[in-house]
């Protein structure tokens, strides 16, 4: 699953007659980009939810015949309903018990998509989220396994930790690259509108979710104006590759 829905207010102006999902680095929309990575991993079956000028991001797709692929819309064209409502809306299109990845639209990474999958698989997790190590405002709180066990946003003095204490827990930082096994969509909260983090944060006090280290592949966050000029002077593509995407610098 692509989360494409979001508003893109940080990406104003840009996002004030386009959605952020079609939004360019370069030649390429953030979308393709996207979903030319996923294609060369080897995944095939998608699902994208959209919101945001909705019908710019359809006729994108159709225009390009789904890039070949089988890809299905979550419409939330009348709610928007965030990061864990959007995987809850969309929990009819994950039949079967193949585990589900999910990137956020706003996220440019080479990190190893096998490796994420194998590693899920290795530890049973119920969800695997990657992390790299980097500067955040908001930290998860994992232990020496990398299980995630809290969170924590020092500015605001706030956290939340699943254990007594914070004793030997270390931080990292979320990427907005996850996989689940599809016993998650039998644990989704009562509402239709809510968070992602904060629902998981729930779970992990019981549940084994894991974190996976993408380093040393690299990372951009292209939510903001100069973040995607940073992002389009630090990488290239080439449709040839299947990985797509590199760092130049």
């Amino acid at each position: 699953m692509i989360l494409a829905a979001g508003i893109g207010t940080r990406l104003k102006p840009l996002t004030d007659n386009c959605p952020k999902a079609l939004i360019k680095i370069g030649e390429y929309s953030l979308l393709e980009i996207i979903i030319r990575r996923l294609a060369g991993a080897g995944i095939n079956d998608l699902v994208i939810n959209v919101h945001h000028f909705s019908g710019q991001v359809i006729d994108f797709l159709r225009a390009r015949n789904n890039f070949g692929l089988n890809i299905s819309i979550s419409d939330e064209t009348d709610e928007l309903l965030d990061t864990g409502g959007a995987i809850k809306k969309a929990s009819s299109f994950f039949g079967g018990e193949e585990a589900v990845l999910v990137h956020n639209i706003d996220i440019l990474s080479n990190l190893n998509i096998h490796n994420l999958i194998g590693f899920h698989q290795e530890k049973s997790a119920l969800l695997t989220l990657a992390v790299k190590d980097r500067p955040t405002t908001r930290n998860l709180l994992v232990d020496a396994s990398g299980r995630l066990c809290g969170w924590e946003y020092p500015e605001k003095n706030l956290s939340f930790i699943t254990r007594d204490n914070r004793k030997g827990l270390k931080t990292t930082a979320f990427s907005g690259v996850y996989i689940f096994s599809p016993t998650l969509l039998t644990k989704f909260p009562d509402d239709t509108v809510f968070g992602f983090i904060p629902w998981i944060l729930d779970l992990a006090a019981k549940e084994k979710i894991m974190t996976w280290d993408q380093s040393p592949s690299f990372w951009y966050e292209t939510g903001r104006t100069d973040s995607i000029l940073l992002a389009a002077s630090s990488l290239e593509f080439d449709v040839n590759d299947p990985d797509f995407i590199r760092e130049i610098r």
